[in-house]
């Protein structure tokens, strides 16, 4: 059952920050305060016995990165990066992590309002992943949880435990 919320009068109405980005021909968005950098695709390094939507690791000043293929983590086709190829560098506690996109497209002000339920698919992947959509000038945005998209404690650990070259 949907929930409806008004705002009472008065009441400031909340606005957020997000980046949009590409991958494919959709868009998603992620909150910007979870955003440290935006980089350019560089080759990375095959990270044995992960699981196949992490693209391998990144030096990042001295830090070992893990790279997320952001498509195939949604379930959508991994491509191969490219030249053009964008790495969007997040935090989520005390973790980071790069998420590989397309293209970085802008940068979006969304009220609640403007914020819509993911709809049931029958099936939990896209939930787990996506916080709910946005309608902007006659495109679907989907607005995805940077918590859930950050590697594992244990991919994490095993990152951490080779050499950054």
């Amino acid at each position: 059952m949907n929930q409806i919320y008004h705002r009472q009068v008065g009441q400031a109405e909340r606005r957020t920050e997000l980046l949009s980005v590409r991958l494919g021909n959709q868009e998603f968005a992620m909150d910007i305060r979870s955003i440290r950098e935006i980089r350019g695709w560089i080759a990375s390094t095959h990270l044995a016995h992960a699981p196949s939507f992490i693209k391998g690791m990144i030096n990042l000043r001295g830090s070992v990165l893990v790279v997320v293929d952001l498509a195939q983590r949604l379930g959508l086709p991994a491509q191969e990066p490219s030249s053009a190829s964008v790495v969007v560098v997040v935090e989520s506690g005390d973790k980071a992590a790069g998420l590989l996109v397309d293209a970085v497209c802008d940068i979006i002000t969304v009220t609640d309002d403007m914020r819509q339920d993911t709809p049931e698919t029958g099936n939990e992947t896209p939930k787990e992943f996506i916080e709910g959509l946005i309608m902007m000038d006659n495109r679907i945005i989907s607005i995805v949880s940077i918590q859930k998209l950050m590697p594992s404690p244990e991919l994490q650990a095993m990152a951490e435990q080779v050499e950054p070259v």
